[in-house]
């Protein structure tokens, strides 16, 4: 290659390096507002329903897609794996919206980062995928991160960051199954799957709980809804445009932008110790998901938001 299509070639990266973190940004500030929107309206709406809710405006949102494209990303020969992660999406999902009802923003955003991690042990476990020194290290710094959060034997165990801890196991299965499926779907039918089998799924469990939301909330879930899209989209594209080790970095303002809604909103002041270890938590998540881009770059990444 010249020097001049080196250049050019170095320019196009960099160009797509800053598209990607500016997609990142919006992606950071989308979830975290959602989750606050979700802390918010959960004093009115069981977390159940507003789990239904999320789903079932995220299919209004995607119902155009299917108009433009066509039924062709319907096609499928993994229909019972594509909704066993709707179901296992959704269990983490029921999961994590009841921690934000009762859990600090900030706390549940760090621990929130913990999915990568577990998706790493599962990996080994079910996948037999080959982990070297420097991926269990980062388990390793994972896993003190969370510990530094909880602080067992040293505060009261909290129910809400066990939510949090479990729903981000159960959120690592689905990253094992996007995985499996990666295989022979495209990212269009995975996605396309997931938001429309997951509404009539989470209406189920809404239904035990339901109450008629008030214009109020309505227009809370509306939101909560429309950013949820927002947001996943806005991940998805920072991935593709831009390099995973780039990018990943600026999600970590997803904690700095929960922690200030925390407070403005719920006037939570989180410790230091929610900091400490969500740095931590997050310095592992991205090492893996960066690792895991060079390693298997055609895989889906193992970078993924909280399962909102």
């Amino acid at each position: 290659m010249s020097d001049g299509g080196a250049l050019d070639a170095a320019r196009i990266a960099r160009a797509g390096n800053l598209k990607g973190m500016g997609w990142m940004l919006m992606s950071a500030v989308g979830f975290a507002s959602m989750h606050a929107a979700i802390r918010q309206v959960s004093q009115e709406v069981h977390p159940f329903e507003i789990a239904f809710f999320r789903n079932f405006f995220a299919a209004v949102v995607i119902a155009p897609v299917l108009l433009r494209v066509g039924l062709a990303p319907l096609k499928t020969e993994r229909m019972g794996l594509l909704g066993a992660r709707a179901a296992v999406n959704l269990a983490a999902m029921l999961l994590y919206f009841t921690a934000l009802s009762i859990t600090p923003l900030a706390d549940a955003s760090a621990l929130g980062f913990l999915a990568p991690v577990f998706a790493t042990l599962l990996g080994v476990l079910f996948l037999k995928d080959r982990v070297g020194w420097r991926r269990w290290a980062a388990v390793l710094v994972g896993f003190a991160g969370a510990l530094i959060i909880i602080r067992p034997g040293f505060a009261a165990l909290d129910t809400g960051h066990v939510y949090v801890v479990i729903s981000a196991v159960i959120w690592a299965a689905a990253l094992l199954i996007i995985k499996v499926l990666g295989r022979t779907e495209s990212a269009l039918t995975i996605t396309l799957y997931m938001s429309l089998m997951m509404a009539p799924m989470s209406l189920v469990p809404a239904l035990f709980v339901w109450t008629w939301p008030s214009l109020e909330a309505l227009g809370w879930l509306v939101a909560i809804g429309a950013l949820g899209a927002v947001s996943q989209w806005a991940l998805a594209e920072s991935l593709r445009l831009g390099e995973t080790a780039v990018v990943m970095p600026i999600d970590f303002f997803r904690l700095i932008w929960a922690s200030a809604l925390g407070y403005l909103l719920f006037l939570e002041v989180p410790d230091r110790f929610t900091f400490i270890g969500g740095a931590a938590i997050f310095a592992a998540a991205t090492y893996i998901a960066v690792r895991e881009s060079r390693l298997r770059p055609a895989a889906p990444r193992a970078a993924a938001p909280p399962p909102g």
